[in-house]
């Protein structure tokens, strides 16, 4: 069995090394020596220092794949680029800052041997900020409402998945990439087990507010939920104008002195015309989708493979 394991690397020259030596000396404890590293490098913006350290693993590993991409395209479309240049029957997706240590993958292969398709690391107790860990709270709640993912899978960034699950998955060209979304559409033979979460070494995380908020909306391409909530959110301020009109007429019958004033009328004026913009908005994104995936926008642009031939 050949396995692929797949880092998205970020301004990770100085940690790089030390993930692939520890993840390849795990596997051989495990006795699997048939593996295969596919290093990305997500447009780092190092002055080339993480392309440069994965291409030296690649040199002095025959079985690293060094991938540069040409523009930056965020983590999941990196690990989508690995998994279309990955050969293995089995293929893991780690993290490049040892947070998702090398250590705990042997939990991961036990687990997946029992025969499931899908096997995540999930972790008790987090090390990210308490921003990070608000913002993957949120993400949790809005994978599980617009796609229906079960509660009680918890998800991470270090997976293991089986070669058919690949290969189904990289049938998906639209450059709006959520891994969790493809997963959960191809199987729900899916497991998580616990696994410890590591301190990060050097940096800080690349994801900023921006990033998560896109990441997070991303999810908007694998569910028509939004647009269901549009039509009922339409039918349920319908009712409530139909009942309010009802409302003033009985107390204009009631107090016939009562004047109806226009700060009410432009308060409620304001507020749906605030939900008419917000799901034109929400309509409007689904539509520029639409429109960006019939033009053939790349998930990811890959200006050069490199490897080592082996002799």
């Amino acid at each position: 069995m050949l396995y692929s394991v797949i880092i998205p690397c970020y301004k990770s020259s100085k940690t790089i090394r030390k993930v692939v030596e520890l993840t390849k000396e795990e596997l051989i404890r495990l006795n699997h020596p048939d593996f295969e590293f596919i290093l990305v490098d997500d447009y780092s913006p190092d002055d080339g220092a993480t392309l440069a350290e994965l291409k030296a693993l690649s040199d002095d590993y025959p079985f690293v794949k060094t991938i540069s991409l040409a523009r930056n395209s965020g983590q999941h479309n990196a690990v989508m680029a690995g998994l279309n240049y990955a050969q293995g029957d089995y293929l893991i997706a780690m993290d490049d800052d040892m947070q998702t240590h090398p250590s705990q993958l042997q939990y991961l292969i036990a687990e997946i041997e029992k025969g499931y398709d899908i096997v995540y690391g999930y972790y008790p107790s987090k090390k990210h900020s308490l921003f990070r860990n608000f913002g993957s709270f949120v993400n949790y709640l809005t994978v599980r409402i617009l796609i229906g993912k079960p509660k009680e899978l918890k998800t991470s960034s270090y997976w293991i998945i089986k070669r058919f699950v690949r290969d189904y998955v990289i049938q998906y060209k639209s450059p709006y990439t959520h891994l969790q979304g493809l997963f959960l559409r191809t199987t729900r033979n899916i497991s998580c087990i616990p696994i410890k979460h590591f301190e990060r070494e050097v940096g800080q995380s690349g994801y900023t507010f921006g990033k998560l908020i896109q990441l997070w909306s991303n999810v908007i391409g694998y569910s028509v939920v939004p647009l269901r909530l549009a039509t009922y959110a339409g039918y349920f301020f319908s009712l409530l104008s139909i009942l309010g009109a009802v409302l003033v007429v009985i107390l204009k019958i009631v107090m016939p002195a009562m004047h109806l004033g226009w700060p009410s009328l432009m308060c409620a004026l304001c507020f749906f015309s605030g939900i008419n913009m917000l799901f034109m908005g929400l309509v409007g994104e689904y539509l520029g989708r639409m429109f960006l995936g019939m033009n053939n926008q790349p998930q990811f642009v890959v200006r050069e493979v490199y490897q080592k031939s082996k002799s």
